[in-house]
């Protein structure tokens, strides 16, 4: 099994920062494909960020490109971490945000449906205010 634990959202004012952090984890984790989603009320869930295994190929929502930056740090052997530092917040960005994983992907197409993913994290959520 793979277990997903997001930390880092909160409330904050438009123009602020955030940075989200999601540590997978799991004896079956190997070389997983990671993306954040976001879902803000009443709508459904989208794909903000996706990084490859490697960490060297990474894609963007169009609303979000230029402001959020996905990373991820492959060091440790059993854990997988990857971050979302998102700048410029507005108040449009507020949702829960989660963290996806697909296992075992070595695939060069970036995943960005919610379907193609195999493991999911509570969600943390996210308040931008005017």
């Amino acid at each position: 099994q793979v277990q997903l634990e997001e930390s880092g959202g909160g409330l904050v004012q438009a123009g602020d920062s955030l940075r989200l952090s999601c540590a997978a984890s799991g004896r079956a984790l190997s070389t997983p494909a990671m993306a954040w989603f976001r879902q803000a009320p009443g709508k459904e869930r989208d794909f903000v960020a996706g990084i490859n295994w490697s960490g060297s190929d990474t894609d963007y929502s169009e609303s979000v490109k230029g402001r959020f930056t996905i990373s991820r740090d492959n060091t440790k052997n059993t854990v997988n971490t990857v971050y979302l530092q998102m700048n410029s917040l507005k108040p449009e960005d507020t949702a829960v945000y989660y963290c996806a994983a697909k296992n075992i992907y070595y695939g060069a197409t970036m995943l960005k449906s919610e379907f193609q993913f195999n493991y999911w994290g509570q969600g943390t959520q996210v308040t931008v205010s005017a």
